[in-house]
């Protein structure tokens, strides 16, 4: 198979109907982040990549949104999350990466074709990735580049909540624990806050979040090189939220169940797959109408050269079906580079045709791909 190429596929599953998904290569940039958005407004999903927009439905044309620093085989582009930054109505582009060591957004143009404006937030040091959660509930994520200190940007809106161009920015407890290789949120101790999650352990939100002197560090665990994001999830559904995490540059996947006694918390952990190497990026979506989340990811390809542990092995993207802690492993997409794709360092799980199926959008060194999935074999669809 050539990179223009386009293939059916069907996931490999005992089981359930395997699902039907449709290969296609978008292109043969190497940017590890993309995202899906409605860049010009006009109703139809567009992609996202480093320099470059695709527009929608065919994605065969693409405009340059910028140009980003490269270094080595890498860009400085680790995440390419859609927000509309200055409320102007059209989504921007919030970006940032490990060697230009700056937070940044790239202003949309109001649809059009010509580049768009770039606009520094900060200088933060080495972004190892940035991850996006709603930590004070208001409807708007906030950004955290995955730095040591750890940082909080919120977006200034205005009365009417839109966006206005800026940021307020929040170092959490800097005398405290976290930073590092891997992050995550979630409600770790169920009291409706939402905590930060690192490698070595987890800082305990206080009620008001940006209250930054009284998060409360908890070394409970050693994740070792960990994903972004590590997840918050109640795997088992015993009421108490787990973790589950991936090396990212090395060798296997696993959940650590939570487990409690009166107020001390202790946690076991289990493997899920320590067959594969470079978990990165690791996310939960319904991919299957199931009404329960699966855990979808892949292999980053060429994460330091290939000078991690099984960086030679063949590529894949696949989803695991969770049930309750017996994880299956679902294979979506298997083989070397340029014929099978990775998920790099930010991919991006949407609706991108809306027929009902979340699609999967998976950039990396070995060029763009977009899974299509349409649906159960076993359903009619095509």
């Amino acid at each position: 198979m050539t990179l223009t190429a386009c293939m059916m596929l069907a996931a490999v599953l005992t089981g359930p109907a395997p699902l039907h998904f449709e290969r296609q290569a978008i292109d043969h940039v190497t940017y590890e982040a993309a995202s899906i958005c409605d860049v010009n407004n006009d109703g139809i999903k567009d992609i996202v990549s480093g320099e470059y927009w695709f527009p929608g439905p065919e994605f065969k044309a693409k405009h340059k949104i910028t140009t980003i620093m490269p270094s080595d085989d890498y860009y400085d582009d680790f995440s390419d999350y859609p927000m509309d930054v200055n409320g102007d109505g059209f989504v921007d582009i919030v970006s940032g990466g490990w060697f230009g060591q700056t937070l940044r957004w790239f202003e949309n143009p109001k649809g059009q074709t010509g580049e768009w404006t770039v606009h520094d937030v900060a200088k933060t040091g080495n972004i190892e990735r940035n991850t996006f959660c709603d930590i004070d509930n208001d409807g708007v994520a906030e950004v955290f580049p995955v730095t040591s200190p750890v940082y909080i940007f919120k977006l200034k809106c205005d009365a009417g909540g839109k966006g206005t161009g800026a940021f307020d920015q929040f170092i959490v407890n800097p005398k405290g624990g976290g930073g590092g290789h891997g992050f995550g949120c979630g409600d770790i101790n169920s009291d409706g806050h939402t905590d930060l999650i690192f490698s070595g352990g987890w800082l305990e939100s206080p009620a008001n979040p940006y209250d930054v002197e009284n998060w409360a560090w908890h070394k409970e665990f050693d994740l070792g090189s960990a994903s972004v994001p590590i997840l918050v999830f109640d795997v088992n559904k015993d009421g108490l939220n787990d973790i589950i995490v991936g090396a990212a540059h090395d060798y296997g996947l696993w959940w650590y169940e939570q487990k409690k006694d009166g107020d001390a918390r202790t946690w076991i952990k289990h493997d899920i797959d320590l067959g594969r190497s470079q978990y990165h990026d690791i996310q939960l979506h319904d991919i299957d109408n199931d009404g329960d989340m699966e855990l979808i990811t892949g292999k980053r390809y060429r994460a330091h050269a290939f000078h991690d542990p099984g960086s030679k092995d063949p590529l894949g993207v696949y989803y695991f079906e969770i049930n309750k802690g017996d994880f299956q492993r679902v294979t979506i997409d298997y083989g070397p580079a340029g014929q099978a794709s990775g998920v790099g360092i930010y991919f991006w799980v949407d609706d991108i045709d809306q027929n009902g199926w979340k699609d999967v959008l998976a950039p990396g060194k070995e060029g763009l791909y977009l899974f299509r999935n349409f649906g159960p074999l076993t359903s009619g669809s095509k």
